[in-house]
């Protein structure tokens, strides 16, 4: 097993540099740059320009370079003083952009992660102990509404069932007055209402389909020799579920975690813009329509650290619960 993590570990470093080059030569293949994007947008506003301004704005902003180069300059001020870079659109430090929302995006995600398999992990354990009950019927129609059912569509419906009820329009996780006067203790019930909405918006589609994955699997493991066989020795049936079977039915869950990082990081970037979410997925949009190359590219560079990682964790964690793996590793 350290082996295996030791290669993996080897190989994390020329990954992440093969992806960033990908990354940063993917966000430029759209014509123009972010002068091109800045001029147009000045020009709607009835401003002026030369050939001579243009060519002045692109070399202050290091554009009149070739790609690679400034892929290579890029890529060097991260290694040497860890600057990420500059962000045009919003005129400041790349990483000091990212941290204004980082927080609050791995709040929100965090708390839609641990909701998504503290919630469909129960579920789908009861729905293959019960199968073809009315429970399972109820919890796999639901299971289905929740997947086919696109999450902007639902913060829609949801965001108007809160308004038709309340009379509020619970838009984004911050009033007007919490945005002018902070977070006091007489707003807190107010904030832990919206933040249900992102809540179960975002965590009903994930949850949904772990909630048909562990249902299937154990279903597939009742079935296995093994289990028989400790059913014939006596074995309970609390012990057959939790020991054996939901062990190797948990393999395809833990291995779809290796996203999960990701999209903790990022937030659902559809979701966020319907509900006005301050979290990063709304930044990563607005870069790229931008082409912020800098800022757009150090968060999907991010992204792919952290599935890289989570791909990584997901192994291990895969080792650990089947053995069947560690056995293989070793042959």
């Amino acid at each position: 097993m350290k082996k295996y993590i030791g290669k993996r570990l080897l190989l994390f470093i020329p990954t992440i540099l093969i992806i960033s080059i990908v990354i940063f030569f993917i966000i430029q293949l759209p014509p123009g740059d972010y002068v091109t994007s800045y001029v147009a947008a000045r020009i709607a506003e009835g401003e002026t320009f030369t050939e001579a301004d243009i060519a002045y704005l692109r070399q202050s902003f290091g554009l009149d370079d070739p790609w690679y180069v400034q892929y290579f300059n890029w890529m060097k001020d991260i290694i040497t003083e860890g600057d990420f870079g500059y962000s045009f659109e919003y005129g400041r430090d790349v990483w000091d952009v990212i941290m204004d929302r980082l927080w609050l995006t791995l709040g929100v995600s965090f708390t839609i992660f641990i909701f998504q398999y503290g919630v469909s992990l129960p579920i789908g354990i009861y729905c293959a102990n019960h199968q073809y009950s009315a429970g399972d019927y109820i919890w796999s129609f639901i299971g289905f509404l929740g997947t086919a059912t696109p999450n902007f569509l639902l913060a829609i419906l949801v965001m108007y069932w809160v308004y038709s009820a309340t009379g509020s329009v619970y838009l984004g996780l911050f009033s007007t007055e919490m945005m002018q006067n902070g977070m006091r203790w007489e707003y807190v019930p107010e904030f832990l209402g919206r933040c249900l909405i992102p809540l179960f918006v975002i965590g009903t589609s994930g949850t949904c389909g772990i909630i048909r994955t562990v249902r299937a699997q154990m279903l597939d493991e009742q079935t296995r020799q093994y289990t028989l066989t400790a059913r014939a020795k006596g074995c309970s049936e609390k012990t057959i579920t939790y020991k054996y079977c939901l062990r190797s039915a948990l393999n395809p869950v833990v291995s779809g975690m290796s996203h999960s990082l990701s999209s903790i990081f990022s937030g659902s970037t559809v979701s966020a813009i319907v509900m006005n979410l301050q979290i990063q997925g709304p930044v990563l949009l607005a870069a790229l329509k931008s082409q912020d190359m800098y800022l757009a590219g150090t968060i999907v560079m991010v992204q792919a650290v952290l599935v890289v990682i989570g791909t990584l964790l997901s192994d291990i964690a895969l080792a650990w619960l089947d053995p069947r793996i560690r056995f293989s590793e070793r042959g």
